[in-house]
């Protein structure tokens, strides 16, 4: 198919609906990082789809309202470009595997300590060693809690309520995650037994990859009314956990991709793209489907729950601190499909909203958002890399008229894990870092290498195309300290 790109703004460009796309696809992007995405369609058919290709592609999957959507942190994915949103019509759209990724609610949860950055310098080194000894990382990594098959189907209903009611961190941190830690219609009938055997063992993991857990502070406030909101203020110390639904995940992703892939002929469904299978999302597998995604939702808020409690007693051993004194910022994913309720045309409609490499930002007013942050919209939290920096943002009303209130999840990858790998040596990456006064700890030489920060595109650039699209605000900087990569 023969891409053609528009510019309609200095952040936001167009490929017009033609052939069988129902809708346009949008990207947020300027000049500069719009460039190697066009580049990317001269290339000969090969491992990879384009991630433009892909925004064209999605636009065409029936159902999909306004338009394929694509953040600035647009990169190739499967089926589904990474940064991808997609909206469906409840009666006629579909849901489909790739719109939601293999790691299911994948996200980001930060934790707001008492501490400063000048009360952790000289300890940073002893921090991060017992942060490395006591959340497990790793490939295949496993956790203390250990859970028979009755208590799985029980984690999978309850979410992160269910480490909590077993004493793994705080009442209220329930109302600090997004859907307070529980997405309701998971039913465990619709997970097969072997992705519940891998999990048996994988509550309160970090994993591997781009997954990290990461001591930060608080570098620069660029809106001071949302930061006091948060409660949060400049040098303070943040605990970031990135991570998602493990091995489970994984595993309901592969299940339902032959599901989905039957579904898609049985159907009559037109896929341009062979990863892009689904179902319509009121048929049996469509349902099946979802429900299973809720699952591995609710998975992912429990491991991070439990990642919580691990890293909050790490923090208080080290500094003599009481854990209750460290508090939730937020918990929010970037790998999911959910049922919400969104303004098309001027009238509130449920839409299934997929968002691939994408977090939810909503902003004031939503009743989803906490209590306490209603009056600016809950925190987005976005990882940038272990050498440079994350941030902290607002949503706004447009990101909700323009992007179903979503936004940019990280700084998006620049090249792929082989080619970082090529490029750069893990041991090497640690000790230069460590002259930046970054604390890196792995059990991966070469997974540090596949996280190289010369592997991403420029965190500051990405949040800033979001920013002056008025997407959203940025609220806060962040600059790591400490990292424990799996």
């Amino acid at each position: 198919m023969d891409i053609k790109i528009i510019k309609i703004s200095d952040y936001l460009y167009e490929i017009p609906k033609t052939d069988d796309m129902l809708v346009p696809g949008r990207i947020y992007a300027d000049e500069e990082t719009i460039a190697p995405l066009v580049k990317e369609l001269d290339r000969k058919a090969g491992s990879f789809t384009p991630a433009l290709l892909q925004v064209a592609n999605v636009a065409t999957l029936p159902g999909i309202q306004k338009a394929s959507l694509a953040m600035a942190d647009i990169h190739p994915g499967y089926g589904f470009a990474i940064g991808g949103v997609a909206a469906f019509d409840m009666d006629h759209g579909v849901i489909s595997v790739a719109g939601v990724g293999f790691d299911i609610n994948c996200g980001v949860r930060v934790l707001k300590t008492p501490l400063v950055k000048s009360e952790i310098e000289g300890k940073k080194e002893e921090l991060a060693n017992q942060l490395f000894r006591d959340v497990p990382s790793g490939v295949g990594s496993t956790g203390d809690l250990k859970l028979n098959e009755d208590e799985i189907d029980e984690l999978l209903v309850k979410g992160s309520s269910f480490v909590v009611e077993r004493g793994f961190g705080f009442p209220e941190d329930l109302m600090y995650t997004e859907e307070n830690g529980v997405i309701k219609g998971a039913d465990p009938d619709d997970v097969s037994r072997r992705a519940k055997e891998r999990q048996r063992k994988q509550v309160g993991t970090l994993g591997s990859g781009n997954h990290y857990l990461e001591v930060q502070y608080v570098d620069e406030v660029f809106d001071g009314q949302a930061a006091q909101v948060y409660g949060i203020k400049k040098d303070q110390i943040l605990i970031a956990i990135h991570c998602g639904s493990r091995a489970l995940g994984h595993q309901i992703g592969t299940d339902y991709l032959k599901i989905l892939e039957e579904a898609s002929r049985h159907y009559g469904i037109p896929i341009r793209d062979r990863e892009l299978v689904c179902a319509p999302i009121k048929s049996t597998e469509g349902r099946q489907y979802l429900s299973a995604v809720n699952c591995g939702m609710n998975a992912a808020f429990a491991n991070r729950q439990m990642i919580s409690h691990l890293a909050r007693s790490s923090v208080a051993s080290v500094f003599g601190i009481n854990p209750a004194e460290i508090k939730l910022l937020y918990d929010v994913g970037h790998n999911t499909c959910k049922v919400e309720t969104h303004e098309v045309d001027g009238v509130a409609k449920k839409l299934l909203v997929h968002r691939k490499g994408s977090t939810r930002a909503f902003g004031r007013g939503r009743p989803e958002v906490p209590e306490a942050y209603r009056s600016v919209g809950h925190p987005l939290l976005v990882g940038g890399t272990m050498g440079t920096a994350s941030f902290i943002l607002r949503g706004t009303e447009l990101g909700m008229k323009e992007c179903w209130g979503s936004t940019i999840h990280g700084a998006g990858r620049a090249m792929s894990r082989v080619q970082s790998k090529k490029q750069w040596q893990g041991g090497e990456i640690i000790k230069d870092l460590a002259s930046k006064g970054i604390v890196i700890k792995s059990g991966s030489r070469s997974g540090v290498a596949e996280e190289a920060p010369g592997a991403y595109k420029d965190v500051f650039k990405i949040v800033d195309i979001m920013h002056e699209a008025g997407i959203n605000r940025k609220v806060a900087l962040l600059r790591p300290l400490a990292c424990v990569k799996g």
